[in-house]
């Protein structure tokens, strides 16, 4: 399993869990060297296989070099998780320049592009693959729209939701499933790099269940889809998101 941006959070969480259950995992990230390191060790101190390593998915030669590195240390690729996104202080539309679009939708959008096109080149029957699982994780800011604070990004994940509907439905064919995941208000340090470190407590009020979501509950999520056990499963998007 390749996890991109599984340093912290929910990808860190996923890593974990999946070495728990016999997965050797790849944990890309782009500046937290130590954090994904930590991640590393400690699914070596379980006794299972982990590397750590660094790519800026803005730049398809660094994708490319991940991938790379991928094949010669640990073999068949068998789940992607596009974890790794971007996101930038909280702001009005009219207050989001041309620059910081460029940032948001080149490691959002492109970047999970060019990271689901190296994959299905190595899973696709087609090209003698053993097939494999893409999971997509989008944002429950895809359905809501995110006004007054992430337009920007909001929109990055609904057009993560189109590509994974669509592309599942090209590679059904090729033993790839394709699925996506929109956690809703979730316990990470996503919140802080928007500018607001307590905004769960501020907007739980707007969950049924009361409460902001563990990157553990959205871990267990990712986990199911690329099991065998959704076999059946592809082109869809789960909320894990309180019913919010």
């Amino acid at each position: 399993m390749l996890i991109t941006g599984g340093s912290t959070g929910i990808g860190a969480a996923t890593a974990l869990l999946a070495a728990q259950l016999g997965y050797a995992v790849a944990i890309n990230y782009r500046k937290n060297k130590e954090a994904a390191q930590q991640v590393v060790a400690t699914i070596r101190e379980g006794g299972g296989k982990a590397i750590a390593v660094q790519a800026d998915l803005a730049m398809p030669d660094q994708i490319q070099a991940l991938f790379q590195t991928v094949d010669k240390e640990m073999g068949t690729l068998d789940v992607l998780v596009n974890n790794a996104a971007l996101l930038e202080p909280q702001a009005r539309f009219n207050a989001l320049d041309y620059e910081r679009l460029q940032r948001i939708f080149a490691v959002n959008v492109l970047g999970v592009f060019v990271c689901s096109q190296e994959a299905c080149a190595r899973m696709s029957t087609s090209k003698g693959g053993r097939g494999g699982s893409i999971i997509n994780i989008s944002s429950m800011a895809a359905k809501l729209g995110a006004p007054f604070e992430y337009i920007d990004y909001a929109s990055t994940k609904g057009a993560m939701d189109t590509m994974t509907i669509g592309l599942a439905k090209e590679v059904a064919t090729e033993g790839i499933r394709v699925n996506g995941i929109r956690p809703g208000i979730i316990q990470t340090d996503i919140h802080a790099k928007g500018g607001e470190p307590d905004r769960i407590n501020r907007v739980k009020a707007s969950v049924p269940m009361q409460r902001g979501g563990t990157a553990d509950e959205v871990a267990e999520a990712i986990l199911w889809l690329a099991s065998d056990k959704a076999s059946y499963v592809t082109g869809s998007i789960m909320d894990v998101s309180g019913g919010r």
